[in-house]
């Protein structure tokens, strides 16, 4: 009688295919700078102000992984923009290194990384917009997939626009670093048009792109460009 082997069990590599390790290389590189961001943050205050979303939005992604795994696309952007949060969480936006060194080299007046925080504000969640809309709406492919797009987004400034308002006028001198004003008396103005910019320049840049990452995801097919 032939002796027969049980198969062994696949490794680690084998379960974990390359669309779910990237995922989970990029929640242990978030969740690492979020923990280290804490030690030394400037204003722990505003830390936790600036870096909530990414805890919240990071169990979320986990816990809905199987159900509706991302792209590889929007895990990405995701990541970075959780990135941006932490960054600017852990030293306020007015005064990030890096914002200091370009207001410095540029002559400006003020640090622009509240500038360019809120432009990938505007970038990343009109992926994120873009990829519910197309997997679980009739959008996919219209003309309206576009204008709704920048119109969540624009909604979504909007709504965090006013929750900076609320923090003014219940935290009072404590606010001051989570808004992030810098004297100017439009910025929650420009804070709304740099979203708008990134919107618009996400669904420019990347609408081909990310419909190719939807076909490899295979919940989505190439649509036409939006």
């Amino acid at each position: 009688m032939t002796a027969t082997h049980p198969t062994p069990a696949p490794t680690l590599d084998a379960r974990l295919s390359p669309r779910r390790r990237l995922p989970a290389a990029l929640a242990v590189a978030v969740t690492a700078a979020l923990v280290v961001s804490r030690f030394g943050a400037a204003d722990p205050t505003t830390w936790l102000l600036e870096t909530v979303w990414v805890m919240a939005g990071l169990p979320l992604a986990i816990l809905l992984r199987h159900r509706f795994p991302l792209s590889g696309l929007l895990c990405g952007l995701l990541a970075a923009h959780a990135l941006v949060l932490i960054v600017g969480g852990h030293y306020t936006y007015a005064e990030v290194p890096a914002g200091d060194w370009v207001r410095d080299w540029l002559g400006w007046d003020r640090n622009p990384y509240d500038r360019f925080g809120h432009l990938v504000q505007g970038f990343v969640p009109a992926i994120l917009v873009r990829e519910l809309l197309v997997r679980t709406s009739p959008l996919r492919g219209s003309r309206w997939l576009a204008p709704l797009t920048v119109c969540a987004c624009l909604a979504f400034s909007a709504v965090f626009e006013m929750l900076e308002w609320f923090a003014a006028v219940t935290g009072g001198e404590a606010a001051d670093a989570f808004l992030g004003t810098q004297g100017d008396v439009w910025d929650t103005q420009w804070d709304m048009f740099c979203a708008l910019i990134g919107a618009t320049c996400a669904l420019l840049l990347l609408s081909r792109v990310h419909d190719r990452a939807l076909a490899r995801l295979g919940r989505g097919r190439p649509t036409a460009t939006s």
